[in-house]
């Protein structure tokens, strides 16, 4: 029941998508494909899923034990936090606080989960800014 609840609500939740993606209003300089496309190609395949989902759902699905929830909470709030202090403290120490999290969660040693953070960050930050030239949130220390 709980997997045609989930899919039922994922479909209603494209359909929104969808809508507001034929809201955006194309500018006459706009490329063949638009700033439609994407938008509409996700909600596509977000619909197909859900339909999966309540169409087929497993026959007797599995439930996290309590604690196994908050981890999954906790996760959730540390994206959350990422997100908001992106702009402050920037991308890399940011990226370096929430990848030594994730990994930590997901069973590594807590020195490892360091060093893991800071290289997640730090790679990230050579091969998008400083290879691909692309803009990342600059920390008070300029990176």
């Amino acid at each position: 029941m709980s997997d045609r609840i989930f899919g039922l609500f994922g479909l209603l939740l494209s359909i929104g998508f969808a809508l507001a993606a034929f809201q955006i209003e194309e500018s006459f300089l706009s490329d063949i494909v638009g700033p439609k496309a994407f938008p509409l190609i996700i909600a596509t395949i977000l619909g197909i899923s859900s339909l999966v989902i309540a169409l087929r759902p497993d026959p007797e699905p599995t439930w996290p034990s309590l604690l196994r929830f908050v981890e999954i909470v906790a996760a959730a709030v540390v994206m959350i936090i990422y997100a908001e202090a992106l702009p402050e403290i920037g991308f890399v120490v940011a990226t370096a606080f929430a990848a030594a999290y994730m990994s930590w969660r997901l069973g590594s040693k807590p020195l490892e989960a360091i060093l893991v953070g800071v290289g997640t960050s730090v790679g990230i930050y050579v091969i998008f800014h400083l290879a691909l030239g692309l803009s990342l949130a600059r920390g008070p220390w300029g990176f």
